[in-house]
């Protein structure tokens, strides 16, 4: 069967997504109480389920109804604007550490998998030569992107012939994430020098990117795309925590932020992708629509110390899923497509030859696949999560959730 991902013009995204670690989510507004915000972290939780759906349906209007990837830029982009008060080059070492280690344990699978598979990047026909060697890098320190061949092994193997394509969708999002640190002490001096001017420049970027006004050809292109994209919303998260946002009257930036969604999905309507509504086809679109909503989350963020009335009982699974992001993030399609091979063993069960037993398994296995990847994700939660305290230079922990820390609990910063 076929997986569906969500595509970049040559490396499958996977979605919503993450930030790639876990941290003290600012106070809202510059002046608020500083601590770790929970609505933050329900966003967080939010996107991470909508991307693992997402990859498992393909419902294009997933992508509409929660544009995950832009909300965790944003969410990022505020908890790195809080960090820079500290001197930038400790900050930005600070988050590369804490993002390699879980990414080199994936990556490790993932080429191990792949060259047990036969695969020989020099024997590539797709980057046999000598950069598709210096590309190899990119799966210790991700500037660009990894390679990795598009078919192996066979359609009725163990996993599907695609699957290196899809499990590599994660890393576009590490790509993006390691450029937006990078640049970040340069984007908040711009920042607060021209604060509209640095808002809005990633949007008329990729207004100029997507009319072909400027052509940037292969996968330089990509991550320029990638990177207007979802600049502005890394950018919002710096007027967020700057106070800018708290400062505009909250009806205009609402009604300028619908006018923006409005012009997103018009502009979706005349050039939709080969998944029709699928934002992630779209980027002009994407953009927009992603940079409106997140405006009205930060518009109407309650900043919270703790979960509120009926929220309060999922807190330990936000602060689990906060605290493995990335290892939720990175894993789980890979995980969605190792559900299918188990799946697939009852088919060998003695009732299962029965023809409506197996017509049974046919109609529902979606909903197999849905109920069997969480438990999945728990468990690669045990077996790599610890790799995320590690980085992060803490005790490692296999399950943490919160459930010992009670109040006194110390998140990742």
């Amino acid at each position: 069967m076929t997986y569906p991902t969500q595509p970049l013009p040559q490396v499958p995204q996977a979605a919503p997504p993450v930030a790639p670690a876990p941290a003290p989510a600012s106070a809202s507004v510059a002046g608020k109480k500083p601590g770790r915000d929970r609505y933050f972290d329900v966003l967080r939780s939010l996107a991470l389920v909508r991307v693992v759906i997402y990859h498992l349906f393909g419902w294009a209007w997933l992508t509409i109804l929660f544009p995950s990837m832009g909300v965790m830029f944003a969410l990022a982009g505020a908890l790195m604007a809080r960090s820079l008060k500290r001197p930038a080059w400790g900050v930005i070492r600070g988050r590369i550490r804490r993002l390699l280690p879980p990414m080199w344990a994936f990556s490790a699978v993932a080429l191990f998998l792949l060259f047990y598979g036969g695969w020989n990047v020099t024997k590539d026909p797709d980057h046999g030569d000598t950069w598709g060697l210096v590309s190899m890098l990119n799966y210790v320190f991700p500037i660009g992107a990894p390679p990795f061949p598009w078919h192996i092994g066979d359609k009725a193997g163990l996993l599907e012939d695609t699957w290196p394509a899809q499990a590599a969708g994660p890393l576009w999002y590490i790509r993006a994430y390691l450029w937006f640190v990078i640049a970040s002490p340069l984007l908040l001096w711009a920042f607060r020098r021209l604060p509209w001017v640095t808002l809005f420049a990633p949007l008329a970027l990729t207004a100029v990117l997507a009319t072909d006004v400027v052509k940037i050809p292969g996968e330089t292109g990509n991550a320029v795309t990638d990177f207007a994209m979802y600049g502005s919303c890394w950018v919002l998260g710096f007027a967020h925590q700057e106070g800018v946002l708290a400062r505009v009257p909250r009806y205009l930036a609402v009604s300028v932020s619908a006018l923006i969604m409005a012009f997103g999905l018009w502009w979706a309507s005349g050039h939709l992708g080969p998944d029709g509504w699928d934002l992630n086809d779209i980027p002009l679109a994407q953009a927009a629509w992603s940079f409106g909503f997140v405006v009205i989350l930060f518009q109407y963020s309650p900043s919270w110390q703790e979960l509120p009335g009926r929220l309060r009982k999922w807190d330990k699974l936000v602060t689990l899923s906060n605290n493995r992001a990335v290892t939720i993030y990175l894993w789980h399609n890979l995980l969605i497509m190792a559900t299918v091979p188990i799946i697939d063993m009852a088919y060998d069960l003695p009732f299962m030859q029965d023809e409506q037993w197996s017509s049974a398994l046919d109609t529902t296995y979606m909903l197999w696949m849905t109920v069997l990847v969480w438990p999945l994700i728990g468990l690669m939660i045990v077996a790599v999560g610890w790799l995320e305290d590690v980085a992060a230079q803490r005790r490692p922990r296999l399950w943490p959730n919160g459930a010992k820390a009670g109040k006194g609990r110390r998140a990742a910063r």
